[in-house]
Order: structure tokens, then C-alpha cells, then sequence
């Protein structure tokens, strides 16, 4: 069954996560992608070797794409790049700042030639800005966008476990693509797209700078706690081990203290009647919390918790997650073997997702040579 994204030619020149994974969904949508690789393919081929031989990373991200080998600094290796994008329908690139324009692949200059495609160039820091020329990976942006600051624990900051600068980044140039190929079905022609890391790191921070800037204070670093919602982490009980459980408003508070807790008097104390007050009190509400919880086993808080109508879930390991009841899976083929994945995260009612193989480096370079040979 054809995608939604059948017909739709996407050309590439990327590396890493945040453009590979905005063309891996367009990929999954039925779009052909041709990923334009250097000789030695995208580095981030060479991340590890752990998918029995593949980079982990690359096979998660590089699914449903032909592997073009092209150097986009040869005169005929260029040519070949512009003819394909003549007939294209959407470009995206994100190598080093300003390597595509020097290359002669800018936005404007491709779209001087096909003013139905779509661009979007992927940078760290954005076009403009005194930060415009600087290399940016996931890290270093968690860093400057503050995430790190309010992640971790209170003695010291700490990175998110995955690549959400890259992921986040990825997601907003999808989400600007689709919307740029819905305007041409209006307008006939494409528009150029910039995105970077930074600004949607930023767009994340919202909510701790609008603290920052109107409440005189950022969030605090909590751990496994959430920084303005209380009761609403993780607690140990008996046994040692922890659940995790959030309380979002009031009428929740009571049943918890009530049907959870068996301690409704709690609900009544002067230091716990607000969202606000159990945050600015934090430290004698988790106390008294304790004290109860060191009491109850996982199975027997969980039990309450679900008559209490209260939302809780396990703090679990990789392990965990790979053994998890509620885990969608798909199969996909990669150059070594087949490897299980998780499944997209959108599910239509239509159709079961179909899935295209992780190509080798070069594997479509002769076929696609070919068919744009001139």
C-alpha cells in the first residue's frame, strides 16, 4: 500500500541524527530518500559496531533510504547532485556551517533552479547570531541551552540519557517539511526551512526560563522528581525498591492521602493544602511520606494506587524496556542481518507500517548514476 509521502523524492546530504532522523520518517511515510554519503559513508556509521556489526545509531535512522557515494566537490559528482535535485521535491542537509553553500548547494541557489523544492538546512545554533559559525553536537547544546543545569541530581548536572537536541531537532525539521509541502499544494512552490539544535532545546526550556524570568528563580534539580508538581517522583519502599507516582491536582491529592496513604488527616495539613505549598515544603512532605512507604510493598502501593485512580509507573533499566509488555517492535534488514527495533510511534488505522532496509554505503550509487546520468 502506497504512503502518504509516495512520490515525494527527498535528497540528502547528511550525517549523524537530527537530519537522518527527519528523512527516516519521511522515508517511513512512503518518500524516497537518497542519502548523498562520502566514500567512507556518514560517521555515524562508525559509532559502534553493536547491531552484529552495524552502528546502533545508524540503524536505527537510515532505514527505507538509497545510499548515494557522491563528493559534492567534484565537478561531476556536483552535476550529477544538481540534475537529481532538479527533479526533487524536498533537500535537506546539515554538514558543518556553510559546507553546503560553499559547495554551491545553498538553499537559494538550488532554488533558483527548482522553485517547487523544498529546503532545509539543519544547523546548531541557526543562520544568523554570533553563535552561527560554531560545530554543535548533542551534548555541547544540552550544555548551552541550560538542560543540562536542571538535569541530574542537586549535587551536580547531568545529561539527558539520549540525543534530544539532535531528536528534538529532527522532529522540528519533519514537522516544517510536511508543513512547506502542504503550502506548495497552494502556492506551487517550495520555501526554504532553517533549524537548529539550539532553538529547539530552547522551545523545551520554555517553561524553567519562564520561571528564570518571572518567578525570579530556575527549577532546581530534583533527580527522579518533578521540580514545580509535588508529590510527583520517585519513592523507595519496602524492600528497597521504587515506584514512581504524580499527583496533579487537588481532588487527586485527597484520594491519595485518603485511599493511598490510609492517612486522610495528611490531606488537611496546613504546609500541604496547594500544589505550591507541597513544593515550597517539599523536603517535610517527602519525610512524611517515607515513613509511610518504608512500610508498603511495590505490589500492595501499586494496588492502592490504581483504586486511588493515581498515575504511577517502575523506574526501569534498558532490560526492562526490552522485556516491556507494551513495546511495539518491527523487523528491519540491515547489510549484516535482520535486527528488532521499535516501531514508529504513529499509528494509523489504515495500514500496518512497512519498513525499507538499512542500505549499505553505496549500495544504490550505480542504479541512481543511471537514472540521472544526464
Amino acid at each position: 500500500m502506497p504512503g502518504p509521502l509516495d512520490g515525494i523524492l527527498v535528497v540528502s546530504l547528511e550525517q549523524a541524527v537530527a537530519a537522518p532522523l527527519c528523512t527516516a520518517r519521511l522515508a517511513d511515510g512512503g518518500a524516497r530518500v537518497i542519502k548523498v554519503e562520502r566514500a567512507e559513508g556518514d560517521f555515524a556509521r562508525g559509532y559502534d559496531s553493536v547491531v552484529h556489526g552495524e552502528s546502533a545509531y545508524f540503524v536505527w535512522l537510515n532505514r527505507g533510504k538509497q545510499s548515494l557515494v557522491a563528493d559534492i566537490k567534484g565537478e561531476d559528482d556536483a552535476a550529477l547532485l544538481r540534475r537529481i535535485l532538479k527533479h526533487a521535491d524536498v533537500f535537506v542537509q546539515n554538514l558543518a556551517p556553510g559546507a553546503a553553500s560553499r559547495a554551491g548547494f545553498s538553499s537559494q541557489a538550488l532554488r533558483s533552479v527548482n522553485d517547487r523544492l523544498v529546503t532545509c538546512d539543519i544547523s546548531g545554533y541557526g543562520q544568523s547570531g554570533p553563535y552561527r559559525d560554531m560545530k554543535a553536537y548533542d551534548l555541547l547544546i544540552q550544555c548551552e541551552s541550560g538542560l543540562a543545569g536542571i538535569t541530574g541530581s542537586p549535587a551536580q548536572p547531568g545529561r539527558v540519557g539520549v540525543s534530544v537536541a539532535d531528536i528534538c531537532c529532527g522532529m522540528n525539521a519533519h514537522a516544517g517539511i510536511l508543513e512547506a509541502l502542504v503550502a506548495r499544494q497552494r502556492t506551487g512552490t517550495g520555501k526554504a526551512i532553517h533549524v537548529s539544535l539550539f532553538d529547539g532545546l530552547a522551545d523545551w526550556m520554555a517553561v524553567p526560563l519562564l520561571h528564570h524570568d518571572y518567578g525570579g528563580r530556575a527549577p532546581a534539580r530534583v533527580g527522579i522528581s518533578h521540580p514545580s508538581i509535588a508529590p510527583y517522583g520517585a519513592f523507595e519502599l519496602a524492600g528497597g525498591e521504587s515506584i514512581v507516582f504524580a499527583v496533579q491536582n487537588e481532588r487527586e491529592w485527597r484520594a491519595f492521602c485518603s485511599i493511598a496513604l490510609a492517612l486522610p488527616a495528611l490531606a488537611a495539613d496546613p504546609r500541604f493544602l496547594s500544589n505550591e505549598r507541597r513544593v515550597a515544603n517539599r523536603e517535610q512532605l517527602h519525610a512524611a511520606l517515607d515513613a509511610v512507604l518504608a512500610t508498603i510493598t511495590v505490589e500492595s502501593f501499586a494496588s492502592r494506587l490504581r483504586e486511588a485512580q493515581i498515575a504511577y509507573g517502575h523506574v526501569n533499566t534498558v532490560a526492562d524496556l526490552s522485556a516491556h509488555p507494551q513495546l511495539r517492535r518491527i523487523e528491519v534488514e540491515t547489510p549484516t542481518g535482520s535486527v528488532t527495533m521499535p516501531a514508529p510511534p504513529v499509528i494509523t488505522e489504515d495500514d500496518r507500517p512497512t519498513v525499507r532496509p538499512v542500505p549499505a554505503i553505496g549500495a544504490h550509487s550505480a542504479i541512481i548514476r543511471e537514472e540521472f546520468r544526464c
